[in-house]
């Protein structure tokens, strides 16, 4: 009778902890942005000498403000002097402003007299009310006859700031419901997807309070992206795992055993791949903590935190409930040993492997390797400010208004520290590269021709560029100064365009120092898991092709379906450790099964049980974590849409071409030398087992 309670009280323990974790916790998912900051400068490379220039800008206490640019364009007419004068006085009226530092700079015309433009220096510590002070700075400055534009890295940081706005809300919705809807497809039950979502839900309310308790002391950083990948990646590793887990509850159930018994046999059955899972995953996050970009670095411990809590819900929460719950977990579906429709499946997509298995993988590796051949084409110099909104944000048609009237690198000029001894000749050199419009010394007085400002025996030189800052010709720019600048001893070249190239460079050797370290983790979890050498590096091997073919997609689709000239310098980075992590993920679920088979049946028979028993439930894996993914999209910044795309797209391939098709024929072609050098591919006759596999109740 002792026994026979302490085994209800256990699940129903387990449940109520979770349930007050749930209260207590689920609110820091919403309070999450209080600690977040969508600072572009905080996530400049640390080493990087546009970081170096910042830190020297705060010196001259010009990094203690940030710009925002008034531009104002007629409708073709020239400006009258009656409209600069006017643009003039509601420019110096704002001194004084809530939020403004310091006086305006006077309008200055364009030389081709239709247009003009003045700066307006906020503080930087604005936070939320960044965008009340914007909007006073547009309600002041308008003038008859202009149009008035706000243009600049504040009205820039603002924008993203409403891009980020619904990422508590409308996100976080987008991929519950998404969730729910292809669950009640799957299991054509009520409470069953109720119960995986309820587990996500949990485990990202955990996720959040840890990450709030850290980014408050300052531990860890946590951005706008960070946070929409964090929820997204809980919600999607969650339930991929509860499908892994409810699937032998299933099977268990459907042999007839007790609610005890199929709970016990489902978590023994299922904690292994999940727990190695999950090590994979949080294991790639965490190696990006080898990297120089502070955004990659506060990503990592932030993922792996996310992808612990998943598991750590799926192999307490769920279990309990499901045991509590019973047959009753999955009304009103009826239980069957298999599912009719997706085992006919699944044993025609076998018998079709066991026939022809070499036709079947040299069938899949050849798409998959032309469509690899196109990965070095993607531009991933950076994405223009006019493409890295997928709306339509104000900031981009200002910066364009700006563009067309000035100097494409008007408001944002390179940036130069120099020996104040050497200002006038570092000037002049400066103001004859090619691509530099015109290089001035910051004064004292902030007007043209005023003493230069020194502080500590240096003085700033600001650089315009000719070509818009966000592109790869100011890049090109900044290269060229550096070049001829740096003959100057004590010289840095810094600005907006210099920190666009060195996050560029420094994700250029994130990416060549990562990717191999990541590849090295997930070896080692696949060898001690299947207990082989040979199996994991052919794992290795094809996930890394689904990785290189999906890229070669994404090039061709970003390129001429969606219209995007390049792409972020991290994308390739993110895509690689999000979808090599996932996708050894199916791989782990497929092959830990196919290995129990083995056991049982013989190396030839035990890869198509595993094929046909993982099927329907890895499929439905691999849809949902590629819909969660999807999901992105609803947060309007082309980074995150590339990341979904790729991502959302290759867990797809990954699932129904490599891990259906292509890793089953090897293994199945390979045979026994398949698990070299264990003894399980020198075994001829099955071992006994204690207990009887799915496979044999039927």
């Amino acid at each position: 009778m002792m026994r026979r309670s302490i085994r209800w009280l256990i699940p129903a323990l387990l449940v109520l902890a979770w349930l007050a974790v749930g209260g207590g916790l689920g609110p820091f998912a919403g309070k999450l942005t209080e600690v977040s900051t969508n600072d572009q400068a905080a996530f400049l490379p640390q080493s990087a000498e546009s970081t170096r220039v910042l830190e020297a800008q705060e010196t001259f206490r010009q990094g203690d403000t940030q710009p925002v640019i008034v531009v104002w364009t007629s409708d073709g007419a020239d400006v009258t002097p009656g409209q600069s004068a006017a643009a003039t006085r509601a420019l110096s009226a704002l001194r004084g402003t809530p939020g403004v530092v310091g006086t305006p700079t006077p309008a200055i015309g364009s030389d081709d007299g239709k247009a003009l433009q003045g700066v307006v220096q906020l503080s930087p510590d604005l936070g939320g009310d960044l965008g009340d002070t914007l909007e006073r700075i547009g309600a002041a400055v308008p003038v008859e006859g202009l149009k008035a534009q706000l243009a600049g890295p504040a009205a820039t940081r603002a924008d993203l700031s409403d891009a980020f706005a619904g990422i508590d809300g409308l996100l976080l919705g987008v991929a519950l419901i998404t969730v729910l809807v292809i669950l009640l497809a799957v299991y054509r039950s009520v409470l069953l997807p109720l119960i995986i979502i309820l587990s996500a839900v949990f485990a990202l309310g955990l996720a959040c309070a840890v990450v709030y308790f850290l980014a408050d002391r300052d531990v860890v950083r946590v951005d706008g992206q960070v946070q929409g990948i964090l929820f997204i990646l809980v919600i999607g590793a969650a339930t991929d795992y509860a499908l892994l887990l409810t699937a032998r509850f299933r099977e268990e159930l459907a042999t007839g055993a007790d609610r005890f018994t199929a709970g016990r046999i489902a978590l023994r059955r299922s904690i292994e791949p999940i727990v190695a899972s999950a090590a994979t995953v949080a294991l790639a996050l965490l190696a990006l903590l080898l990297s120089n970009l502070t955004n990659n670095r506060a990503l990592g411990p932030v993922g792996a935190i996310g992808i612990a809590c998943a598991a750590l819900s799926t192999l307490t929460f769920l279990p309990a409930v499901l045991i509590l719950l019973g047959r009753a977990a999955l009304w009103p579906a009826k239980l069957r040993p298999t599912d009719a429709g997706a085992s006919g499946l699944w044993k025609r997509v076998a018998a079709l492997v066991d026939r022809r298995p070499r036709l079947v993988w040299v069938s899949s590796v050849l798409p998959l390797a032309a469509l690899a051949l196109f990965a070095p084409q993607l531009n991933a110099r950076g994405v223009p400010l006019d493409e890295t909104f997928i709306n339509d944000a104000p900031s981009v048609a200002a910066q364009a208004s700006l563009s067309e009237h000035f100097p494409g690198g008007s408001g944002q000029p390179a940036v130069i520290v120099a020996p104040a001894a050497r200002a006038a000749a570092v000037t002049e050199k400066a103001g004859g590269v090619e691509g530099v419009s015109e290089a001035a010394v910051v004064t004292a007085d902030g007007r043209p021709g005023g003493e230069p400002k020194v502080v500590g025996g240096r003085v700033l030189v600001e650089a315009t560029l000719r070509d818009a800052p966000d592109g790869d010709a100011a890049q090109d720019t900044v290269k060229r100064l550096r070049a001829a600048l740096h003959t100057e001893d004590g010289v840095l070249v810094g600005g907006y365009s210099a920190q666009r190239y060195d996050t560029t460079e420094t994700a250029k050797k994130d990416t060549l120092l990562i990717v191999p370290v990541v590849l090295a983790i997930i070896l080692l979890i696949l060898i001690v898991l299947l207990r082989s050498l040979a199996m994991p590096l052919l794992l290795v091997a094809t996930v890394a092709l689904n990785f290189l073919a999906t890229l070669g997609v994404s090039t061709l689709v970003f390129t001429h379906l969606f219209g995007f000239t390049g792409s972020d310098a991290s994308v390739p980075l993110y895509g690689f450790v999000f979808l090599v992590a996932l996708g050894v993920d199916y791989n782990i679920f497929l092959m830990s099964r196919v290995r129990e088979e083995t056991t049982r049946h013989g190396a030839r028979e035990g890869v198509l049980r595993g094929l046909v028993t993982t099927g329907g439930v890895i499929t439905s894996a691999g849809v949902v974590l590629a819909a969660t993914f999807a999901a992105l999209v609803v947060i309007p910044l082309a980074f995150l849409a590339q990341i979904a795309f790729i991502v959302a797209f290759g867990v797809l391939l990954d699932t129904l071409v490599v891990r259906s098709l292509l890793v089953p024929a090897l293994v199945r072609d390979l045979g026994g030398r398949a698990w070299w050098p264990s003894r399980l591919g020198r075994e001829r006759v099955p071992r006994p087992s204690r207990e009887a596999s799915p496979a044999q109740h039927r």
